[in-house]
């Protein structure tokens, strides 16, 4: 892989995987405009590593978040094993069993992965999956505006979200743009529902990468090639941190529904190109 592809490929990353445009897809389109897909020729090493860096930009951006889960889930065991449980629950601890409930609905995806990845060969699904997450964006905008919080929010909310997610794995459909979407639909407040959306992906990436890997290894490690792959990741997790940031304005002025346009456009343009070029 040359330096090139890198850069472009951790530039598609880090955009598209917080951007509600879906990266899969993108990535996708983009392996095959680059002459690097189909064949395998992406390495599976390097698609793990792009993953990675897109979720350290996770955790730059929601670190505070993050510090307190990781707090309240030490203090939750102490509790538990003195048996005592704190009234009010700490809103991070609550947030805790709202991300373990929502990632459950990934564990149905795992039975037909094989077949979910295979997908991403398929130009004409990548398209029409790419409108669907258009029409979506586009419905987002006309929910009524929530006030639900990890204060309030149940779980049979984070239940929905979580299907929205599991649904979101098939290339094309957009991970945030989905999971920000259901979350409006059942009454999360914006800023929360984007807040939830990018902690979400914390175990969903973490577990994609860890079922990754072991094919990865397996497929071979082209460790002169490692300090590309290197520069790509970083590019994906600067990328990938300002896409975070722009997506909190625009979640505070509610116009999610201006990605829907470009989704279209991009699901209509790969949709002509791939009937012209077969």
């Amino acid at each position: 892989m040359s330096l090139l592809s890198s850069i472009l490929l951790g530039l598609v990353q880090g955009i598209a995987e917080f951007l509600p445009i879906s990266s899969s897809g993108h990535l996708a389109i983009a392996e095959h405009l680059l002459n690097v897909s189909g064949a395998t020729e992406i390495p599976d090493f390097f698609d793990v590593l792009l993953h990675l860096g897109t979720l350290v930009a996770v955790f730059v951006a929601y670190w505070s978040d993050i510090r307190d889960m990781i707090q309240e889930l030490i203090c939750g065991a102490r509790d538990l094993a003195r048996r005592s449980t704190p009234d009010p629950i700490p809103p991070a601890r609550r947030l805790i069993l709202l991300i373990i409930v929502g990632t459950l609905p990934l564990f149905l995806i795992l039975p037909v992965k094989d077949l979910v990845e295979g997908l991403s060969d398929n130009m004409y699904f990548v398209a029409g999956a790419l409108l669907v997450t258009g029409c979506l964006l586009f419905a987002s905008d006309r929910v009524r505006h929530g006030r639900k919080t990890e204060r309030s929010a149940t779980l049979i909310d984070v239940l929905i979200v979580g299907v929205a997610q599991a649904i979101a794995t098939y290339p094309g459909i957009s991970r945030s743009g989905t999971t920000i979407t259901a979350g409006c639909f059942v009454g999360f407040e914006r800023k929360f529902a984007v807040r939830f959306s990018f902690l979400l992906s914390i175990p969903a990436i973490l577990g994609a990468n860890i079922l990754s890997l072991k094919d990865a290894v397996e497929a071979g490690i082209d460790w002169p090639s490692v300090p590309v792959y290197l520069v790509g990741v970083a590019v994906s997790a600067v990328v990938g941190y300002a896409c975070i940031r722009l997506l909190k304005m625009i979640a505070a002025k509610g116009r999610f529904g201006w990605f829907a346009y470009y989704c279209w456009f991009a699901g209509a343009a790969t949709l002509l190109l791939t009937i012209v070029t077969q």
